[in-house]
Order: C-alpha cells, then structure tokens, then sequence
C-alpha cells in the first residue's frame, strides 16, 4: 500500500467555514493556501514562486472569510497549494497538477507516475468536491436554492502585460448572476469590473461552476479581484463591503424576477 502524502498533523485538505449560515449563498475558494504538504518539500520550486499567484490566489481567502462573516454565509476553501492539485479543474485537465505557471517551473511536478498523480487526485481533488458536493445536497432541501460564488484573484501584470481592470464577473453558460451582478457593479461603486475577465470558460476555470452549481441548475458566478487591491487588511475588508452589497442587490433581483415569472406562467 502506497504511504499517504498527507500527514494526519497537517489536517484536511478542506475546511468548512460557517457551515450553518443563513444565506443561499454558498462561498468557494479554491486556491486559498500558498501550503505544500511536507512529503512534497517545495516541489522544487524556486522560494519566491511559493510566494506569488502561481501558488496560490493572493488576498482570496481573506475576502472570502469576510464576506462570509457579512452575508453569513458558508465558506468551503482548499487548505494546500493548487500548485500540489487545482480544486478548480477536473482530474484530466492538464493543468490540474502544473509543471508550469506563467514563468513558475515547477520541477516536483513533472514526470509524474500515473500513481502519484492518482494520490494527489485521491488526497486533495476527491474530498475537497465531495465536501462542496455534500454541503450543495443538504442546502438544496430548503426553501432557496442554494447560490455557488467562488471567489478568486489575479496578478496585475502577466506575462508582462499589465491588466488595468479592478474585477471581474465570470460565468459559463448560466449567466444569470453574473448579468445581474455587472448591471448593478457601478451603482455599488465598482466601475471597474468586466464580464469574463481576465479569463473566460475557454480558458477552463468554470470547473467549480459546471460541477456544482450549472449541472444542479444552481445560479453562480466567479469573481476575480485584482491581488495588489486585496493585498492588506483594509482592501479586504473594502472589497468585501463592495461584493456583498453587489451581491445581495443582484441575488434580489433574480428573485423578484424568478417570482414575476412564477405568477405569469400561473
């Protein structure tokens, strides 16, 4: 039998966060750790690639945590780097497990067996979606339908290409809440955001929303931050005051439309 990677002192791979809370929405950060489990070492990265995006989205969790705290809402977050596995991809993509993030080498992970490759999947992949894949089931019995929002950054300047926008609002085929969310962004004091920005679903980051949100018929959305706005305290909580009020306008309006529908199909 083959020796876990994951030692039992270094936790789960997952961790839930206000698990009881009230509202619909259900928070998602998929690359909320810059940690590599100890088996791995430093996966023969250079120190500061275990600092920088390509190990983990800078100022995610942060936001992610107070935005729970402010809807009072459930937060499921990945507690290893995505460089040991990307939550946010399914096991056949090839960048699940990358041997190379924009300029990042990462040497741990090439070459690797069919084997290793199947543990970290076992080991990080399959209880972080069968945690967010249970807590979606036991929310989708109550009166609202759950709400799947993940909650990401990205660097200012990649590949040497500067990106000027804030934020931006993704989606892949249900754009609903995203629609909602970019026609009110401004009146919420975000006059930065754009759709599909700075990637889009053929870039493959909508693994998280097609698995539990589009296949369940689940509104959702991916908000993608720029990490220099999240980088201290006060961006954090800046920008978590901005996304709950520009959740929670767009979340009523899909309602009161969802009930004008009700009430002329009657």
């Amino acid at each position: 039998m083959a020796r876990a990677m994951l030692d039992p002192s270094e936790g789960q791979p997952v961790a839930i966060e206000r698990q009881d809370g009230r509202s619909p929405v259900i928070l998602v950060c998929e690359h909320a750790s810059k940690t590599i489990p100890q088996a791995l070492g430093a996966l023969g990265t250079r120190p500061e690639t275990l600092d920088s995006h390509a190990a983990w989205d800078i100022g995610a969790l942060a936001v992610a945590q107070r935005l729970s705290a402010l809807l009072d809402a459930p937060l499921v977050f990945q507690r290893f780097s995505r460089l040991v596995y990307d939550c946010n991809r399914p096991p056949e993509a090839p960048d699940a497990i990358p041997e190379m993030s924009e300029v990042h080498v990462v040497p741990g992970n090439r070459d690797l067996s069919a084997a290793a490759r199947r543990q970290r999947i076992d080991e990080v992949y399959e209880p972080f979606r069968a945690a967010l894949a249970a807590l979606v089931s036991a929310r989708a019995t109550q009166a609202r339908p759950p709400v799947i929002v993940t909650i990401h950054s990205f660097t200012r300047i990649y590949f040497g290409i500067t990106r000027h926008r804030a934020i931006g609002i993704l989606h892949d085929r249900d754009r609903r809440l995203a629609d909602a969310m970019l026609a009110r962004a401004e009146a919420q004091g975000i006059d930065t955001a754009l759709r599909n920005y700075p990637y889009g679903p053929e870039d493959g980051v909508t693994h998280t929303l097609k698995e539990h949100a589009i296949a369940r018929g689940l509104a959702n959305v991916m908000i993608e931050i720029c990490n220099d706005l999240i980088s201290d305290e006060a961006g954090q909580q800046r920008w978590a005051g901005h996304l709950a009020r520009l959740l929670e306008t767009a979340l009523d309006s899909l309602t009161v439309e969802t009930h004008a529908t009700s009430r002329q199909k009657a």
